[in-house]
């Protein structure tokens, strides 16, 4: 598969077979994603791979948790957020046989000074949503789905799944990645806006 098709295929995908992901295919997007542009070369990725059924099973909790404070969080009425528990609890959506949680190890910076902590925080979170890409286009060539979970971000959420995972506070979530085989046909889907809409050349 080339490049442009694999970014052509790529899409968010919520629902998953049933089926176990090879160890092999999972080491084989961890290691793709470790190709990524990394900050001052720091590397100070942690890929965290959920697999056992007490830990994912936590971890869909937390993920419905941060997707009903999502829907709160914007409004939706209850007849929604009902809906969403159906999706999640009945359908199966975002339940998947893996779960790889991306995390940075903030103790681990290259400027010194509070001064660049910012700056640090930043350069680490792009690195590892760099990885996150890497990772998900390497998903597509070997026939999974992913989906980025954003909502695992919500204060109190966070640190629960940084507890799962035996982690310290110098570790922040960037993002969570369920990983599958896509139940049912994947569509890729279209983007609103134009190439004109989003480019400026100076």
């Amino acid at each position: 598969m080339e490049l442009k098709e694999a970014i052509r295929l790529r899409t968010s995908v919520r629902y998953f077979e049933d089926m176990d992901v090879p160890e092999e295919h999972v080491k084989a997007l961890i290691e793709a994603a470790i190709r990524a542009p990394t900050a001052s070369g720091l590397e100070n990725w942690l890929f965290v791979v959920f697999r056992s059924e007490g830990a994912r099973e936590r971890l869909y909790s937390l993920i419905a948790e941060g997707m009903e404070a999502y829907y709160r969080a914007v409004k939706l009425s209850e007849e929604k957020i009902e809906k969403l528990r159906r999706r999640m609890y009945e359908e199966g959506m975002y339940r998947a046989p893996v779960y790889i949680a991306v995390f940075i190890d903030r103790g681990t910076r290259f400027l010194p000074g509070k001064e660049f902590d910012e700056l640090e925080f930043i350069w680490s979170v792009e690195s590892a949503a760099m990885a996150i890409q890497n990772l998900m286009l390497k998903a597509v060539e070997l026939g999974l789905g992913t989906v980025y979970i954003g909502v695992t971000n919500f204060r109190g959420i966070e640190e629960k799944v940084r507890e799962l995972a035996g982690l310290d506070e110098n570790h922040y979530l960037v993002g969570l990645v369920p990983v599958g085989y896509p139940r049912g046909e994947v569509r890729p889907r279209k983007r609103r806006k134009k190439l004109g809409d989003v480019v400026k050349f100076v």
